[in-house]
């Protein structure tokens, strides 16, 4: 077995498998520390670099496109830092992570890894039920439905509306931007019905508006990739265009489209006539919703 133990955490390769584990240190993001260790399967695996940088390295693994729902989740947007497949290496352990680096790379040759784009997950993802408290409210997922309840600092018209429940027959996509302390994140669940709805996050019912502390709001990212570990592969999404029209998915029509901006202006009309906002705030979210159509 090939092994690196370091601050930022421990590498070992058995020949199938690279175990993850993040370090204890203080230093070690919190969303590193949550997410837990990972058990990369070396199918998943296209290949791994020993990048020298000031006074240390850095080991960095490369998945295959399409094999971790928490790659396809955040999109390359996590931090460098709380980045699992990078670990910091100090200068008078290099030889230990090129040692490793190396073994599998052999065994990447040996075994033939293909470096196309997976089909399927490869890795599963984090476990659930979670839930992650944020600014904007709590979102937990149990592995059937979404579920947000909005914190006292949410929008009242989101309030208004309740808990919001998305079950994952509803579910098309999720889409993921984090807090980075300069700029706000958001955490947004597409359904069939919101599809075409670009209403902003603070605005949005089914979007979670990530502006507090960043390092907590990170944490969104596990009920992201939860999420999408359990959404088809986007492997048959590709290969839905290639099918015939009878069978490829139809995508909502116009009539559709503007059934669901009669409801949602409907709601809003109901929220106004029984005094849950007030003409101001109704006006302002009413032309957010034409604007987000």
């Amino acid at each position: 077995m090939a092994e690196i133990i370091q601050r930022d955490g421990t590498w070992a390769f058995d020949g199938d498998t690279i175990r993850i584990t993040p370090g204890l240190h203080r230093s070690v993001p919190l969303f590193r520390q949550t997410y837990g260790e990972i058990a990369v399967p070396l199918t998943a695996v296209s290949g791994v670099a020993l990048e020298p940088e000031r006074k240390r390295g850095r080991l960095r693994l490369r998945l295959r496109e399409g094999a971790d729902p928490l790659l396809q989740a955040t999109g390359g947007r996590l931090p460098d830092t709380a980045d699992p497949y990078r670990l910091t290496v100090e200068a008078d352990r290099t030889g230990v992570a090129e040692y490793l680096a190396e073994e599998i790379r052999r065994a990447l040759l040996l075994e033939r890894i293909p470096k196309e784009p997976a089909t399927a997950y490869l890795l599963p993802g984090p476990p659930v039920p979670v839930s992650v408290r944020t600014s904007d409210g709590t979102v937990s997922f149990d592995g059937a439905r979404v579920r947000i309840d909005w914190a006292d600092t949410s929008e009242r018209v989101k309030r208004a509306t309740g808990p919001r429940i998305i079950t994952m027959g509803d579910l098309v996509q999720v889409e993921w931007l984090p807090n980075t302390g300069h700029e706000d994140g958001s955490l947004r669940f597409v359904t069939r019905e919101t599809v075409f709805s670009k209403l902003p996050p603070e605005k949005d019912p089914y979007a979670l508006d990530l502006w507090g502390s960043a390092r907590r709001d990170l944490l969104t990212a596990l009920v992201a990739t939860a999420v999408t570990a359990r959404l088809p592969h986007p492997s048959t999404r590709i290969a839905a265009k290639d099918e015939p029209p009878s069978r490829a998915h139809v995508p909502p029509s116009a009539a559709d489209h503007h059934d669901v901006l009669l409801r949602r202006l409907r709601e809003l009309g109901r929220l106004h006539r029984d005094g849950v906002l007030t003409d101001e705030e109704f006006a302002r979210t009413k032309a957010a919703v034409l604007r987000g159509f």
